[in-house]
């Protein structure tokens, strides 16, 4: 009997040692969040300014000031999404909404979120004041920066070293386009709107669009690699500072930073409107797109401060029409959006 019993508890003891590490592993999992006291975000470089404006002020009311991360919109979902504690983030600072392959992502790594639409923003394709301001197309915009264009009924690897090629008036220089990579919600959002809405002017792709959307998507989406679009990283300040040292190249970006810039480079006229406050606003200028701010919803209540850093983030001393952040270029919602929206976050947060 002794030894039977023995042999058995042989046989057990490393399962019970196995059952103990997991179950203690799912406890660290669980509590993790709970043990970080600092809100935590990342994503969207666009948004990053007005997020960082918003934890400064909430640091020097609670004493914690929250870290933000500029990693892009779709390599903030991407952190975002993958786990649940102490060292994955709180909140996605986005400047498109989620993507379905992102909500797979995060279901499958058991997280849901909180969507929060902080105000909208413009894109603007942006040069030095040294330089003529542009007055350009959506079609024309789509000529200069897609790798394959149509000619004679079909598509041929973009001809286009100039301007004035596609338009003689448009400026007799090369096309050199400095812009976001890949990663970036303000490229997304670039492609969809600008690209796309260029690429619906021939008739042609208009009616591929209705019949085979991807192909369509795939044509109107790619950027050409030859030199003239180049991948500028991240941080818009940076394509600034080359607007500003090369006068005859562009850059793609957000429209705040235009504002926050507006001494040195200015907006081209893209479909007959200048990008302002206003005409973003009003719609008129159709190159615009809605922001937001993603908070995970399981780590509400275990990591300090999270409702109320939304709540904060969507008081009228924020994102109101005389707030903080319309001061640095964020459109604001319309009154009636934004009251619905007010209602509806301070309901889920009781």
């Amino acid at each position: 009997m002794a030894t039977t019993s023995g042999r058995s508890l042989k046989w057990r003891n490393p399962i019970m040692k196995k059952l103990l590490i997991i179950a203690s592993a799912a406890l660290l999992v669980s509590g993790a969040a709970q043990a970080r006291d600092q809100i935590r975000v990342v994503g969207s470089s666009t948004v990053y300014p007005f997020t960082t404006v918003v934890a400064e002020l909430f640091g020097n009311i609670k004493g914690k000031t929250p870290i933000i991360e500029s990693t892009g919109t779709g390599g903030g979902f991407k952190l975002f999404c993958s786990g649940i504690g102490d060292k994955y983030a709180d909140f996605n600072n986005a400047s498109r909404a989620m993507k379905k392959s992102e909500v797979k992502k995060c279901a499958k790594n058991g997280i849901t979120a909180t969507e929060i639409k902080v105000g909208y923003d413009g894109i603007v394709l942006a040069n030095s004041k040294q330089s003529k301001r542009m007055e350009i197309s959506l079609k024309e915009i789509f000529l200069a920066l897609a790798a394959k264009i149509p000619q004679d009924g079909k598509l041929v690897s973009n001809p286009y070293t100039h301007w004035n090629q596609i338009n003689p008036k448009l400026p007799n220089t090369k096309i050199r386009v400095l812009g976001p990579p890949p990663t970036s919600g303000t490229r997304d959002a670039f492609v969809e709107l600008a690209m796309e809405g260029g690429a619906k002017k021939f008739g042609w792709l208009k009616d591929l669009r209705k019949k085979d959307k991807k192909k369509f998507k795939a044509i109107a989406h790619t950027i050409r690699e030859d030199g003239a679009f180049v991948e500028a990283g991240e941080n818009d300040n940076l394509i600034i500072q080359k607007l500003v040292s090369d006068p005859s190249s562009f850059g793609v970006f957000g429209f705040s930073f235009l504002d926050q810039n507006k001494d040195k480079i200015q907006g081209s006229v893209i479909q007959g409107v200048i990008p302002t406050f206003d005409s973003i606003a009003d719609g008129s200028y159709k190159v615009s797109r809605p922001l937001f701010i993603y908070a995970k919803d399981q780590h509400m209540g275990k990591v300090p401060g999270m409702k109320d850093f939304i709540k904060l983030y969507i008081s009228e001393q924020m994102t109101g029409e005389e707030g903080r952040l319309a001061d640095g270029g964020l459109i604001p919602l319309p009154a009636r959006e934004k009251a619905e929206l007010v209602k509806k976050l301070f309901a889920a947060l009781q």
